[in-house]
């Protein structure tokens, strides 16, 4: 089993530099996904200004591990678009809400379970019984979920498996089925995802696709962010047809 999400590491002490090498390490255990490599994305993008040695080596101050900390949490639970992120940061408002506790304070536990685009190895399977349990769902949910293509489980010796991910998704039915939501409404937000999937594997398929590892890196990175920006958008077009509904 991975570490569990809901842990937050202690913000780094007070005057200590580290290496980048060593930030990805204190923060690894709340993000697993982080690499090196991503931290110089998150540079490349402005969002993060660690100063450099006269030998061009990165050190990372208190801060910059706190802000760091907090454009991660915006991109795993928030979905915000980079952009999006570096106009909260600049507006202050971010670093008032570290400053005053917010970063260390303790995480809600449904918003530390979004999934990622990045695949690890190793990840955790569920049987349908643990699923039921954690999620509170029925048995018949999930086969309705299944049946409309809305689940997808994993074969392995004759026995169903779910990862994290189709946990989730049922986990979130669950809550939408309170208002009389079904299987067979859920078709529409599979298939809007189907085609947004399509959309941005057409963008990055000449990358995704490459030989060189770290372009293949670099592009599920970016696939990251265009999947956060199509959230947002998406998010905003709701927002605003419900608007003219509750009025």
């Amino acid at each position: 089993m991975s570490t569990p999400r809901g842990h937050v590491e202690p913000p780094p002490t007070q005057g200590k530099t580290l290496t980048i090498g060593a930030v990805c390490k204190a923060v690894e255990r709340e993000f697993p996904d982080i690499s090196i490599s991503k931290i110089r994305y998150l540079e490349d993008q402005k969002l993060i200004s660690p100063r450099r040695t006269p030998g061009g080596y990165r050190l990372f101050a208190p801060t910059d591990v706190i802000r760091l900390r907090t454009i991660l949490r915006l991109q795993r639970d928030e979905f915000l678009p980079l952009r999006v992120i570096r106009q909260e940061l600049a507006s202050g408002r971010l670093e008032d809400e570290a400053s005053n506790g917010d970063a260390s304070a303790k995480p809600d536990p449904r918003g530390m379970r979004r999934a990622t685009v990045e695949i690890r190895s190793g990840g955790s399977l569920y049987r349908l019984e643990e699923i039921l349990e954690e999620t509170g769902a029925d048995a018949a949910l999930v086969k309705e979920l299944e049946d409309y293509g809305v689940l997808r489980a994993e074969k392995r010796d004759g026995e169903k498996l779910y990862d994290d991910t189709e946990r989730e998704i049922v986990r979130a039915v669950t809550e939408l089925k309170r208002f009389g939501v079904g299987g067979r409404n859920l078709r529409v937000f599979r298939t809007s995802a189907d085609r947004e999937a399509a959309l941005l594997e057409q963008i990055l398929a000449p990358a995704l696709r490459s030989r060189n590892a770290e372009r293949r890196k670099e592009a599920v990175q970016a696939l990251e962010n265009l999947a956060a920006t199509a959230s947002y958008l998406k998010h905003l077009l709701l927002i605003r047809d419900l608007r003219k509904i509750a009025k």
